[in-house]
């Protein structure tokens, strides 16, 4: 197996949910580490994923609203400072994969399964391999403990349910 680090310059973990039942709030966590262990990037099957998020660093470009996800109405990012995601399964699907494992988010872990595009292999101006990947999965955030909304006037909710997470990766051979 081989070591694989994560290009964070030319990498992104974001995330979308709904607002006031008519737009979408998108984010960003600036702060995480990755490993991959795999004997070949063109087939995931045997790699093993873990990834470490920090709480603290999301950004949806609003200092306000990054205080109150920071917060115990949301991820309490003093309590708990990591979303953690270790991979269990990866099961190759035509030229892509589903990639399963155990997300944990404020000490709740749940199995979640992210569809994995390959989006090919290219040699970086220094003669380096690179590789690059895009996940994405969906999962409910009250099932992890973020609960916290408010009611509309009008009906609805102010935070949808769904998140959307987006993880678009480039790695190279550590």
């Amino acid at each position: 197996m081989t070591n694989w680090q994560v290009d964070q310059s030319h990498s992104h973990i974001s995330f979308a949910v709904k607002h006031m039942m008519v737009s979408k709030v998108k984010g960003q966590f600036s702060d995480y580490t990755a490993t991959i262990e795999a004997a070949d990037l063109t087939d995931l099957t045997h790699a093993i994923i873990q990834f470490t998020i920090s709480t603290a660093s999301i950004d949806t470009n609003s200092k306000d609203r990054d205080d109150h996800l920071r917060s115990a109405d949301f991820f309490d990012a003093d309590q708990f400072p990591k979303i953690q995601f270790t991979s269990t399964a990866i099961t190759k699907k035509g030229d892509d994969y589903a990639l399963t494992g155990d997300l944990t988010i404020k000490d709740i872990t749940k199995p979640v399964t992210f569809d994995v595009a390959f989006n090919g292999k290219g040699k970086n101006p220094w003669g380096v391999d690179v590789y690059g990947f895009e996940a994405e999965t969906k999962i409910n955030r009250e099932a992890f403990g973020l609960t916290w909304n408010a009611a509309l006037e009008t009906g609805g909710v102010l935070v949808g349910k769904d998140i959307k997470i987006t993880v678009e990766l480039e790695v190279n051979p550590a």
